[in-house]
């Protein structure tokens, strides 16, 4: 079950991170561009935290079933937060991407809110833009990519 978990967790990744580059781009240049904001720039915004929220539950998952979460009980607290990759797989790389899913979903929370098209399109392309930029700082790329 972890392989199989693993797999679907860094495959979607890809989805999220491209459909996040995609959103926030959109906003940003949209903004800029003084567009209307349209079903297509709401559907592109939605797809984005849709994805961004699956991808949460499929690593909230895998985290409780993953051998790194062995680690709290064999090292303690104490010897997680000085083993810097158990520290990346079991501190950071969840606290570090749930802070930015609440981003992302206050973004687009924030959005609704607003009345003109400037103001949607720039919540969505900040807030998207700041779950974006943590998701990447966090990511392992070591196993990632390997």
């Amino acid at each position: 079950m972890y392989a199989i978990l693993k797999t679907i967790h860094s495959y979607w990744a890809f989805l999220v991170l491209l459909i996040l580059i995609v959103a926030a781009g959109n906003a940003l240049l949209a903004r800029v561009r003084g567009n209307n904001f349209e079903a297509r720039d709401l559907r592109i915004a939605l797809f984005g935290l849709i994805f961004s929220h699956i991808q949460l539950l499929i690593g909230l998952i895998l985290y409780f079933v993953s051998p790194w979460f062995d680690q709290w009980s064999s090292m303690g607290m104490g010897g997680v937060m000085k083993d810097s990759e158990a520290r990346l797989y079991l501190v950071e790389h969840p606290i570090t991407n749930i802070l930015a899913i609440v981003f992302i979903t206050l973004g687009w929370s924030l959005h609704k809110r607003q009345t003109e098209a400037s103001k949607k399109f720039l919540r969505i392309g900040i807030f998207y833009s700041l779950g974006l930029l943590l998701l990447l700082s966090r990511i392992p790329w070591q196993s990632w990519l390997g």
